[in-house]
């Protein structure tokens, strides 16, 4: 089978060429093992890294048979750079895998994401079934948003990120999708197909920096949620039932108090009703305007993103000589 491995990158020159040497050993011995043909390749996606990140990509394209690399015009972001590199890899190769730069994502399971794939699998999806090398905080942040999700209504893998392998035709099925605020955890499950999972162990980052602090994972969830969910706004609406029903009960203790003369008394209860009414319609108004923003978004309909440069690994271009 020709594989594309799809790796979007963003000042990753730490790891980079570590990174490299794994994936091009990894391709060795699957091709040894006729696993992939001969005009698979590592697609490495810049995402307007700030680094010496396309540098180190254009060097190993020389230097290694494997690699690829796409440069993108400008930091667009890890999915919409992940997204990219789908579109550019699928269409003269029979799967993909997309993996991030850090490689916690384990390689050796890559080898039984094919076996899946012949088995007639479309979608195989890595999924982590130990994280005792993620802090604390990490680990709980991270099955906390899971939960989210699925409280949320969304349609999502648990402790999958986005490392995972599809077919040709499921990621031709995944460019059917416009949106612009991609969540694509969510999107493709949607997709449908046969679907597989494959375990693994995360490992630790081996330099750098995490791309995803906890602001950007924040982001990331409530992005998540407002693309795949409308529960928010029922929950809104439940909120104001319950803000009407309470009301209710506080005009009928200032009526009380009014005709036994306790005037003074309903101070407190006003201020607490007052304020208390504000933040509900702030917050409300808040999310309400997310939905609106993001309708405002898509309805543009600008591009995900630009190619600056596309070097194409040596086994490819021989081919296509």
């Amino acid at each position: 089978m020709k594989l594309a491995l799809v790796v979007p990158c963003y000042n990753e020159e730490e790891v980079l060429e570590d990174t490299t040497k794994q994936l091009c050993e990894l391709f060795d011995q699957l091709h040894k093992k006729g696993k992939i043909d001969e005009e698979s390749y590592i697609l490495f996606v810049n995402d307007g890294s700030k680094d010496q990140t396309w540098n180190l990509i254009s060097k190993f394209n020389e230097q290694e048979k494997w690699v690829a690399g796409l440069n993108l015009a400008a930091n667009v972001g890890h999915q919409n750079a992940l997204y990219a590199g789908l579109m550019t890899a699928y269409k003269n190769v029979d799967a993909t895998i997309s993996i991030d730069a850090d490689l916690q994502d384990d390689i050796n399971v890559i080898e039984n994401m094919i076996d899946e794939f012949n088995k007639g699998n479309d979608i195989v999806y890595g999924v982590r079934n130990d994280r005792t090398s993620d802090s604390f905080f990490k680990r709980f942040t991270a099955q906390s948003f899971y939960k989210l999700m699925t409280v949320m209504g969304v349609k999502s893998v648990y402790n999958h990120a986005d490392f995972r392998l599809m077919s040709a035709r499921a990621v031709e099925q995944l460019g059917n999708y416009k949106e612009r605020n991609l969540f694509l955890r969510g999107m493709v499950p949607l997709i449908g197909y046969n679907t597989s999972c494959v375990y693994y162990a995360r490992k630790e980052r081996m330099a750098g920096e995490s791309k995803y602090p906890l602001k950007k994972m924040l982001s990331f969830a409530f992005d998540g949620i407002t693309s795949f969910s409308v529960k928010p706004i029922t929950m809104i609406s439940w909120i104001g039932i319950l803000v009407v029903f309470i009301s209710i009960c506080a005009m009928i203790y200032t009526l009380i108090g009014h005709f036994l003369g306790n005037t003074v008394s309903g101070w407190s209860s006003l201020m607490i009703s007052i304020w208390f009414l504000g933040g509900v319609q702030l917050l409300s108004i808040g999310v309400i305007g997310q939905y609106i923003g993001k309708t405002y978004v898509e309805v543009k309909e600008r591009p995900r993103y630009n190619i600056d440069v596309l070097l194409e690994s040596k086994s490819v271009g021989k081919e296509n000589d």
